[in-house]
């Protein structure tokens, strides 16, 4: 994947040949694309996501979670215990029912019923009566409790402090105030769902006397109803005394003129109230109505043998002597027409049968005749008797017209002894009702269960208290991770890098202890060279024609490890057998000679500004300890670096470059705050950014990156470096990330080395802590990204 089947017709510095003149001199450039161009996407709920933030952020969430634990216990402390008592009332039917009449629906099956009672309940009479029943406005512990919330509190309950409140400053009027304030403040009452019941609750410090106001609550209420009743049972049966004499009188009066008034008239009523006349009225109407039906059914059978079609009538095809005379004429008129064919109609035997035919039809048409003629007489009479009786209706009517002048005053009186007769028989009945009502005093409502003393505080309660709190800190520890992470705009895990920038991760380098940092990178079965061997063979696969002939391995920021990943990419393309050249492009603050041990006399900056001579180009590129590795260094670091890059000879340069090795890698300066990096990334095939974990802010990163597609690079992808894969949060997330993973095949006693790829050009390896450097690093990157944000905004 190397070679791309290239034929090398000039062996690189490494074998001691020299480069030919041509060097500085090639067609035009062709570039294959690769890598991978990520778009920017939509990312949804990750609940693995939302546990990496879990596990991320473990000790704040702990920290979080015990004070909400301590707060809770404290503010359970400093409330006063409360205990709670609870009555079940049944509302019953009311026994006492004045007016039926009015009564549509019964108590027990009205909703207004239960919430009158519940609020009766809560009336302040009811609460004035339960004071007197038991006593309350001379008891100080009820009329002045400890405060529901204090601090005094934890030290009653500490250590048993109480406090003697005292009544005598208060008056008699005023201690029934507070007691009756102290019941309508703690007393609840509620129906019960789909049931008759009321619960009457009270809640007080004091067990005895919530259960002692809750039953006297409801026995005050039965009693209060009782009163009631019988004192409305009373005055309703006094009140209807007095009406059943008023209106026995006017029936006694209006029956008298009633009876007077029929005898002077001579109106005779049958038994159900109903005249003779309008009797008989009603009976001709029936009948009149029977005949005009008659009439008219007879009516329609004229009409049809009016029109000739009297053979076609019930009664004529009904009647068996018609039926049989009409079968005998078919007969002959058959043998007639079968013999036609035979005989002529003058033969005598056809005569005899036309004589025989002609016989029975006319017999035929008499028994016709007959039938019709009954029909008609029928019709007459029903026309006959109609006319009769619309005459007698006629006359009725005219008796029924006087008879109304006279029964108008008598159907008046009538209608006044029914009114005075049903007021009476009402007014009976109640009396019996209510004084049956006033003796038997039946209860309106009944306790179905008695409050008892609860030994268990109902108020507080640790366990509410306690998750309450916990929950309240832990949506605080929530918005503290999130403001942390709003101020963190640093990349933490590989997966922000491909969803933030839309690169392809290659690879990852695990964080290397700057004491441990030089063993690891020599020795190639550590974990941080599996690392570089990893990122080596994504770069191969990165694209059709495997990996870039032309590499340029650049960061947005410095000492991000572009300079080790260079030095160590060259020696694992060259572990493979490829001719690798690894160039120090960084003229500004070059250190790729450091890590190769090599001088900086002379390199790059000589061959673009022909201060080398042409017999010195072989010293230039330098062989290496490593096999197949060849560098040119940075050289003499010049004024002007942008220009010597982006001159014709630099790209004829590297042109050239990649057709004698198999491999160029550029280091790069940053991208940052210089133009060098777009320069170089747009004269190589592909370019790798390495971006560090924890350091570079994100902003930072898209602009680098932004910078080197405008000026028309090929980003193949990025590696993160400086990846603590060893941290429990990280290392929960990738667990395929481990020691073991870089380490596979390595000897177990070889010592674990996982720490940070530094470039080691910007400071000291031992300067200073590296967890202080990581904490600075992070303050920066926290403060950066909260000034970019709010620039953003404003």
């Amino acid at each position: 994947m190397l070679d791309r089947n290239r034929q090398h017709q000039i062996a690189g510095p490494g074998q001691g040949q020299a480069l030919s003149a041509d060097l500085y001199y090639d067609g035009a450039q062709n570039y294959s694309a690769y890598g991978r161009d990520y778009s920017e996407q939509e990312e949804g709920f990750n609940p693995l996501k939302l546990l990496f933030y879990v596990v991320q952020y473990r000790w704040l969430i702990v920290m979080m979670a015990a004070t909400g634990l301590v707060a809770g216990i404290i503010v359970t402390m400093m409330q006063t215990p409360k205990y709670q008592a609870t009555t079940q009332l049944e509302v019953l039917v009311p026994s006492a029912k004045v007016f039926q009449d009015i009564e549509v629906v019964s108590e027990s099956s009205d909703v207004r019923a239960f919430l009158t009672a519940r609020e009766k309940l809560k009336s302040r009479a009811l609460a004035q009566r339960v004071v007197f029943q038991l006593g309350l406005s001379e008891k100080p512990d009820f009329l002045f409790p400890t405060p529901d919330f204090s601090i005094r509190n934890i030290f009653y309950r500490a250590f048993g402090i109480s406090k003697s409140p005292s009544i005598k400053e208060k008056t008699p009027e005023q201690r029934e105030a507070i007691a009756i304030g102290r019941i309508l403040n703690d007393l609840t009452v509620s129906l019960v769902t789909n049931t008759s019941l009321l619960s009457i609750t009270f809640v007080d410090q004091n067990p005895k006397y919530a259960s002692d106001v809750a039953n006297q609550v409801a026995q005050s209420f039965i009693d209060q109803r009782l009163d009631q009743t019988s004192e409305t049972s009373d005055l309703a049966r006094q009140f209807i005394q007095e009406q059943v004499l008023q209106v026995k009188q006017k029936l006694q009066k209006s029956e008298e003129e009633l009876v007077a008034y029929a005898k002077d008239a001579g109106i005779t009523i049958t038994g159900d109230d109903k005249s003779l006349i309008g009797s008989n009225i009603e009976a001709l109407n029936t009948a009149l109505a029977t005949a005009i039906q008659d009439r008219l059914d007879a009516g329609r059978v004229v009409d049809q043998i009016d029109k000739g079609r009297g053979s076609s009538l019930a009664p004529v095809l009904e009647s068996e002597g018609l039926q049989k005379l009409s079968e005998k004429l078919a007969d002959l008129n058959g043998q007639y027409q079968q013999k036609l064919g035979v005989l002529k109609p003058g033969f005598p035997e056809m005569q005899q049968l036309q004589s025989q035919i002609k016989e029975l039809q006319r017999v035929y048409n008499n028994g016709v005749l007959a039938i019709t003629d009954s029909l008609r007489l029928k019709y007459q009479e029903a026309q006959n008797k109609e006319a009769d009786l619309k005459a007698k209706l006629a006359e009725m009517e005219k008796q029924q017209v006087v008879f109304n002048d006279k029964n108008i005053k008598y159907t008046i009186l009538k209608r006044e002894v029914d009114s005075n007769r049903s007021q009476y028989d009402s007014l009976i009945a109640k009396l019996n009702e209510v004084g049956v009502s006033s003796e038997l005093k039946t209860q309106s409502a009944g306790i179905v269960d008695f409050a008892t003393q609860s030994t268990v505080p109902y108020s507080p309660r640790l366990s509410i208290n306690l998750a309450i709190a916990l929950a309240l800190f832990l949506a605080l520890c929530a918005s503290i991770i999130y403001v942390i992470e709003l101020l963190n705009n640093t990349f933490t895990n590989p997966e922000q890098v491909e969803r933030e920038l839309g690169l392809a991760m290659l690879g990852i380098l695990p964080l290397v202890d700057d004491r441990e940092f030089a063993a690891s990178i020599a020795d190639q079965k550590s974990g941080l060279s599996e690392a570089y061997r990893s990122l080596r063979t994504s770069l191969q696969f990165s694209g059709a024609e495997g990996a870039p002939r032309s590499l340029v391995v650049t960061s947005s920021e410095p000492s991000e490890g572009k300079s080790t990943t260079s030095f160590k990419l060259g020696q694992d393309f060259a572990a493979l057998g490829a001719r690798v050249l690894i160039v120090d492009g960084d003229l500004r603050k070059p250190n790729l000679h450091r890590l190769f041990g090599l001088d900086n006399t002379i390199g790059l900056s000589n061959l673009l500004t022909n201060t080398v001579r042409k017999e010195d180009l072989t010293s230039i590129f330098r062989a290496t300890k490593y096999p197949n590795v060849t560098v040119l260094t940075s050289g003499t670091i010049p004024p002007n670096p942008a220009d010597l890059l982006s001159s014709p000879k630099m790209a004829l340069i590297v042109t050239n470059l990649g057709k004698r090795f198999d491999v160029v890698i550029i280091d790069a300066p940053p991208i940052v705050g210089l133009s060098d990096a777009p320069i170089l990334s747009r004269l190589a095939e592909g370019t790798l950014m390495v971006i560090s974990t924890n350091q570079v802010t994100r902003k930072s990163a898209k602009t680098a990156l932004k910078r080197l597609r405008a000026a028309g690079s090929n980003v193949v992808g990025a590696a993160m470096s400086k990846f603590a894969v060893n941290k429990f949060d990280y290392n929960y997330a990738y667990k395929y990330m481990n020691y073991q993973y870089y380490n596979y095949g390595t000897d177990p006693s070889t010592p674990k080395i996982e720490g940070r790829v530094d470039d080691g050009a910007s400071q000291p390896a031992y300067a200073e802590s590296p967890a202080f450097r990581r904490l600075v690093r992070r303050v920066r990157s926290s403060i950066s990204g909260f000034l970019d944000r709010a620039k953003s905004i404003s």
